[in-house]
Parts: structure tokens; C-alpha cells; sequence
């Protein structure tokens, strides 16, 4: 009977939390409301565009404050007097929280931990990833060419870094599928839990990946090899306890992935709007693609907010923030500030000035893997601009279920006419010697 009424208890709640913000948003036309529904998902831009008239600070609904300012979000990523959560709060953390290891810890025991998978994430360990990339991109790309049309996403933007990060973990390549369908769910959590039913997959995936994780470490015990979790399991005791392990493990799969994934995806939907942009691309593919990955990024960012919260009073853009309170940094409508940006709604791969965009956060909890997903989205717009130059929407485009995360879940293409394979690929997708990464990601996209 326990068990039923904290089922009941937590079924009330979580519909109690969407009639308020479904009544808020639709019938109050609160913008903050309106960000997590369906017109958020649609086009938050539009909805930045309101909230920026009321100033670079304005208070929430709910009694805290968000930003639409550039300079502002970044000062509050940066400053030491906002943190990611209360300090001794002495609170337990929520029953339907993800535990998103450092992401979700205040300095010391941020750095503690972020300082451990640093290693794998440095530009030196990076740019050694190069050529495993464009293999596994050049397998996918010849597996969708035999199509009259492919989804881009299931065929090419989510099995790319999926095939990365596994690899970087030391998953072994048997259960490497399974791996990236729980992470895949626990991913989905991101912006909460809708429903019952989404509670239930959660807790299902969260205790089946906990379950191959443990026996990975019990296998990396035995067989240490050169991977994050042979690192983690030589740590263990000394810099980091049995307990962090898994979180850290698991918060390294689903963002070694899920930023990437709409990164590449959201690349490509802007570019193919913009048939300028595509061609432009396809005319220089070794110069532009990175240029297009960091408009992309500033134009539509796969993170599209986040939030800090302020460990003591402070004064920001003259507004006095209380201790305790909340400030959204909306980083989406950051990265197209007019204060800083010359046209900022428009898309140009050619862009020249104004300040670095805040799509991987700022401050010490900047983006640990921005170096691999910049890279992986590079080579991937550079292998298709080179091989499929025809490329071309083919249907209806589904965005996912999501607004703090966006990117489609479904972007249906057609590669064209022009494909031209990469040196070493023969047309059927078949190539001699195809690395465990390569294999994998085959597996993946099917």
C-alpha cells in the first residue's frame, strides 16, 4: 500500500505540474510556460523575441528570473556566486531526479571528478579520434546511398557519436546496441518526466544500465585497457568512490551522444533551408564545414537552456537576486542577442564577429566534450557535402518530444544524384578491415 500511494502521490503531482503549465501557458500566455509546450518546440525563437522587450533580467511566474542577454546569461554561467544547486541545503535530492554526476555538483567535488574524464576529452586525445570518425561516417554514408531516401537521424547524425562515445568507454562492440537504447531513454528525461509511463522506462533503463555498467567495471577490473572506464577503475577508492562511478558513466553516454546528435541534425536542417548556404558549402566543404558548425550552434543550439542557482545575494543587470533564487540563462535566445549579433536570425556560415556563443554553457561547467562534438559535426557536414552534394529534404520533419533539448527526431532526406564515395569505399558500403567502431555503428542505424 506504501508503494501504491507513492505511485499515486507522484502520478498527482507530475499532472498537477502540467494542467498548471499547460493553464499558464495557453490560457495566461506566460512565456516561460509557453517554452515548454508545443509552441516552444515549434519555434522558441519567437518566444525569446517576446521576452527580450521585457529587458535583460525578468522575473518568472514563479518567483525566480530568466535572461535572454548574452552578456548576462555569460557573467552568471561564470561567476563563482551562482552554482548548479544550493550549497548544504541539506535537502535530498528529488525521487524522480537524474543524477547527472559533476553536471549536477558545485566546486570541489566538480572538479574532482570533471578532472577524471578530462584525458579522453583533451585536444590532443581529440584530434586522435579523427580518422576513427570519418571511417564510421563513411560506412553510415554508404549504407544510406543505395537509398532512394534515408532518416538522417537514425542513419547517420545518432549512430556517428553513439559509435564514438561506446568506443571512448571501452564498451565492448556485443553489447554496445544496448547500451545506447538506455541511454537513449534516460536521455529523454532531460527535459522531465511526461508521464507514468515515461517514469516506468526511465526506472527500467536506469536499472539495466546500471546492471551492463557494473559488469563492465568487474570486466575492466580484470582487463584494463586504454578507455574512460579502465581509468575510472584504477581511480576507484582513491579519487572516486564506487557510488560516482556509475553516474559519471552514464552521464558520459547519453551526453557523449544526445548534444551531437541534434547538433549534426540541426546542421543540416538549417543548411538545407538556406539552399545558399548548402551550396556554399558543397563549393568548399574543407572550409566551411567547421564555419557552419559554430553558426549552427549560435543559430540553433541543441541546448537551448539552462539554470543557475545564487549562493549568496547578488546584483545582476541592476536587479537584485536573493539567495537561493534561480536564473535561467536561455541560451538559445542568448545566441541571437541584437545587443551583440548584426542580424542575428539570420543563418550565415560566413558570419564574421561578435563573441563566442554560449551553446556549450560557460564557466567551469563549460561543455567537457565540445572539442569531440565539434569535431564529429565537422567531419560529418564535410563527408556529406563532399559525397552527397544532391542532398535534399524528403518529407515532413518530427521534432522530438522536448525543449530543452531540440533537435527532429525524423528528417527524412534523399541523398541525389552526385553521391561521390570517399577513397577506400566501393559503392556496395562493403570496404575490407572495417574497425569495431565502424561495425557498430552499422548495427546502430539499422
Amino acid at each position: 500500500m506504501s508503494q501504491f500511494r507513492q505511485v499515486a502521490a507522484f502520478a498527482a503531482g507530475l499532472y498537477r505540474q502540467r494542467a498548471d503549465i499547460a493553464y499558464a501557458g495557453y490560457l495566461r500566455r506566460d512565456p516561460m510556460a509557453l517554452l515548454v509546450l508545443r509552441p516552444g518546440r515549434v519555434d522558441p525563437y519567437a518566444i525569446y523575441d517576446r521576452l527580450r522587450r521585457g529587458g535583460p533580467l525578468t522575473p518568472t511566474r514563479l518567483g525566480n528570473w530568466l535572461s535572454t542577454s548574452h552578456p548576462v546569461c555569460d557573467s552568471v554561467l561564470r561567476d563563482r556566486r551562482f552554482g548548479v544547486r544550493p550549497e548544504d541545503d541539506g535537502q535530498p535530492a528529488e525521487p524522480d531526479a537524474l543524477d547527472l554526476s559533476f553536471l549536477g555538483m558545485n566546486p570541489p567535488d566538480h572538479a574532482r571528478l570533471r578532472r577524471l574524464a578530462m584525458p579522453a576529452f583533451g585536444p590532443k586525445a581529440v584530434a586522435g579520434y579523427a580518422d576513427r570518425i570519418e571511417r564510421v561516417a563513411g560506412d553510415l554514408l554508404d549504407a544510406a546511398s543505395v537509398a532512394d531516401r534515408f532518416d538522417l537521424v537514425s542513419g547517420f547524425a545518432a549512430p556517428l557519436p553513439i559509435a564514438v562515445i561506446t568506443d571512448l568507454l571501452g564498451i565492448p562492440d556485443s553489447r554496445s546496441v544496448d547500451f545506447a537504447r538506455h541511454g537513449m531513454v534516460l536521455g529523454s528525461a532531460l527535459d522531465g518526466i511526461r508521464s507514468l509511463r515515461h517514469a516506468g522506462q526511465l526506472m527500467a533503463s536506469d536499472a539495466e544500465l546500471n546492471r551492463l555498467f557494473e559488469h563492465l567495471f568487474e570486466l575492466r577490473r580484470r582487463e584494463p585497457r586504454d578507455d574512460i572506464v579502465s581509468r575510472l577503475v584504477a581511480a576507484e577508492g582513491d579519487q572516486i568512490t564506487p557510488a560516482e562511478m556509475l553516474p559519471m558513466c552514464s552521464l558520459l553516454l547519453v551526453a557523449g551522444f544526445e548534444t551531437t546528435v541534434n547538433l549534426i541534425s540541426n546542421a543540416v536542417l538549417a543548411l538545407l533551408g538556406h539552399p545558399g548556404q548548402w551550396q556554399a558549402l558543397c563549393a568548399d566543404p574543407d572550409g566551411l564545414a567547421a564555419r557552419a558548425v559554430e553558426e549552427a550552434l549560435r543559430w540553433d543550439p541543441p541546448v537551448q537552456r539552462t539554470s543557475r542557482v545564487a549562493l549568496e545575494p547578488v546584483e545582476l543587470a541592476g536587479k537584485p537576486v536573493r539567495k537561493g533564487q534561480l536564473v535561467v540563462t536561455l541560451l538559445g535566445a542568448a545566441n541571437r542577442d541584437p545587443e551583440v549579433y548584426d542580424h542575428p536570425a539570420t543563418f550565415d556560415i560566413m558570419r564574421e564577429g561578435g563573441p563566442g556563443h554560449l551553446a556549450f554553457s560557460s564557466g567551469i561547467h563549460y561543455c567537457i566534450g565540445q572539442s569531440l562534438a565539434r569535431l564529429e559535426a565537422t567531419i560529418a557536414l564535410r563527408m556529406l557535402a563532399e559525397r552527397m552534394p544532391g542532398l535534399a529534404r524528403a518529407g515532413t520533419v518530427k521534432r522530438r518530444n522536448a525543449t530543452t533539448i531540440r533537435g527532429p527526431v525524423y528528417l527524412p532526406v534523399t541523398p541525389g544524384p552526385a553521391l561521390r564515395p570517399a577513397a577506400g569505399h566501393s559503392p556496395t558500403g562493403r570496404r575490407p578491415g572495417i574497425p569495431a567502431g565502424s561495425r557498430r555503428a552499422a548495427r546502430t542505424s539499422r
